[in-house]
């Protein structure tokens, strides 16, 4: 009796089993269409990982920008700043979420 259990039980895993290989296949089909959009993803985050470790390259772009086109930079600035603080605003209206 416990032999015919244990062959019914090893036999429902093998379904199990093959079930769940058919399953994953469906879903590497079905996420094909995904695959390009997330090799983006990886490759910004990489580019924002690898400026995490080098934040001397923006800082000199930005320094560069400031030196060959100052009020150009004055006012992009001034226009960023801007919308920093209109956000914050936007954000202290709106006050907490979900809670």
């Amino acid at each position: 009796m416990a032999s015919e259990r244990q062959r019914a039980l090893e036999l429902r895993r093998q379904q199990l089993q093959w079930r769940s290989a058919e399953l994953r296949q469906a879903l590497g089909q079905q996420a094909q269409p995904l695959a390009e959009p997330l090799r983006w993803v990886d490759r910004v985050r990489g580019a924002w990982a690898w400026l995490g470790h080098h934040p001397e390259v923006p800082l000199i772009a930005v320094a560069a920008l400031v030196v060959l086109r100052p009020s150009r930079t004055l006012r992009w600035a001034s226009r960023l700043w801007w919308a920093w603080g209109a956000l914050g605003r936007i954000q202290r209206l709106m006050g907490p979420q979900g809670g």
